[in-house]
């Protein structure tokens, strides 16, 4: 009985600290989400016109976007640098570092003067903080990957490592809030002086939270283990490219669509909507926070499935359904009813939310433990490059060439191709072990698995 006893005790302690470090992973990757997608949603709504005002309302909302994408250049290099220290010195001073570099990017963004008052300087102030804010999300997003999957139980990886991937929607969703409540109850010079600013600087307290969390997380038993054996690599991302490039190269590719089918929806479809369309601003915003707020629950659902089924099975299916959905998602909105535009919305979250739901577990899994911090980053931020980037811009400039949202549809479509033909050449990660050192010296080799992993 007394054994029976201490044995509860220590399952429910155990159980307790898994939940904190999930807690902690989700609410750290929703503030950098939140400060990346605001600018977004700002680039979409009023950056056009208050930083790049000489120019015709398409070609404005181009140039936004074009600062927009600024920050996926420096996203690959914050992930190779981040990287490096990660797997050097350990995934949580990396984890906060990167949260406090992108929350004073975000607070200053918010501070800064417009075109209006200082003439070009603005534009350019303006894409060296978006340049900041993409090297600390380099960095952050695969710490916080590597900090909860790296402590779960083999069975349950794709679970929480979705967890992190909801910080996606979860930012998205805040920060669309923000604008929403901020446009609904100010009139739009307010909104172009003073109210756009606001989401920005609340950043600051979104920060704090995600720091006093983050501070009380212990290290990954994946990265003790390397550091306690003496075999991290000298250069992490020399071992890497050596030894993975092709996984580096494929993961980024693989997942390209994932950033495709959101920027469409959440930064393209605003335009879209707002301009091509005739419908306000709040119509948008609210079809946004709705399919978001369906992605906080599908994409650990889907997270979870590929525990049982494995990853690629379920990323696949996600990829096709949103290739599927593609077309139907513009006959919908074109259609000018709020209802089918959201529904819209709604089903090609669903899709997203396959696709990218245990995206992160995969590409974890991938790596060994020496080199994993630095390879998950890369290709995912490479994925980034690939997907998200160009995809406001292109879009953009797809509907003003044809008028017609169908050119879209058939870039998400060549989109999905694309990251298929990436993924199947990868193999299935579902059973391999995050302790594997086989690209570790053999003098290096790493001990058993921490015997401490957290179990649940």
């Amino acid at each position: 009985m007394a054994q029976s006893a201490v044995g509860g005790q220590a399952s429910h302690d155990i159980k307790s600290k898994m939940r904190k470090i999930a807690t902690a992973s989700v609410i750290g990757t929703t503030v950098e989400w939140y400060d990346l997608f605001v600018f977004a949603t700002a680039s979409a709504l009023v950056f056009n016109k208050i930083f790049f005002p000489s120019f015709d309302a398409l070609v404005g909302t181009m140039l936004a976007f074009g600062t927009f994408a600024a920050a996926y250049v420096a996203r690959i290099v914050g992930a190779a640098l981040f990287g490096h220290f990660g797997d050097k010195l350990g995934r949580k001073s990396m984890l906060l570092i990167s949260l406090i570099t992108m929350g004073a990017a975000t607070f200053a963004i918010g501070l800064l003067p417009t075109y209006s008052a200082i003439g070009i300087m603005a534009p350019i102030l303006l894409l060296t903080l978006r340049v900041i804010q993409g090297l600390a999300l380099g960095g952050e997003w695969g710490g916080a990957v590597l900090m909860v999957v790296e402590h779960s139980p083999k069975t349950k990886r794709g679970f929480y490592g979705s967890l992190v991937q909801v910080g996606v929607p979860g930012g998205t969703l805040i920060a669309n809030l923000v604008f929403l409540i901020i446009a609904a109850n100010t009139p739009e010079e307010f909104l172009l002086t003073w109210g756009w600013r606001i989401p920005f600087l609340a950043s600051a307290l979104l920060v704090a939270v995600g720091l006093y969390i983050r501070l009380t997380l212990e290290e990954t038993p994946s990265f003790q283990a390397v550091k306690e054996a003496g075999a991290k690599a000298k250069i992490p991302f020399v071992v890497l490219m050596r030894k993975y490039w092709k996984q580096v190269l494929l993961g980024g590719i693989a997942t390209l669509s994932t950033g495709t089918a959101f920027n469409i929806m959440v930064a393209f479809g605003l335009t879209y909507g707002k301009q091509q369309l005739g419908f306000s601003s709040d119509t948008m915003l609210l079809a946004v926070l709705i399919a978001c707020a369906t992605g906080l629950f599908m994409i650990p659902a889907f997270g979870a499935l590929s525990d049982r089924i494995g990853r690629k099975p379920v990323i696949i299916g996600g990829i096709v359904a949103e290739a599927v959905v593609a077309f139907p998602m513009f006959w919908m909105m074109d259609t000018k009813s709020v209802p089918m535009v959201i529904l819209a919305y709604i089903m090609m979250m669903t899709a997203f939310s396959a696709n990218y739901g245990p995206i992160a577990t995969f590409l974890a899994e991938l790596f060994g433990p020496r080199v994993r911090y630095s390879g998950l980053s890369i290709a995912y931020m490479l994925s980034g490059l690939l997907g998200s980037a160009a995809t406001p811009a292109i879009t953009t400039a797809l509907l003003s060439a044809t008028g017609s949202g169908s050119s879209v549809a058939w870039y998400m479509i060549g989109s999905a191709a694309v990251s298929i033909v990436a993924l199947l050449l990868l193999t299935e990660t579902l059973r391999n072990s995050l302790d594997s050192a086989d690209e570790a010296p053999a003098e290096n080799a790493l001990p058993e698995a921490d015997p401490e992993r957290v179990r649940v």
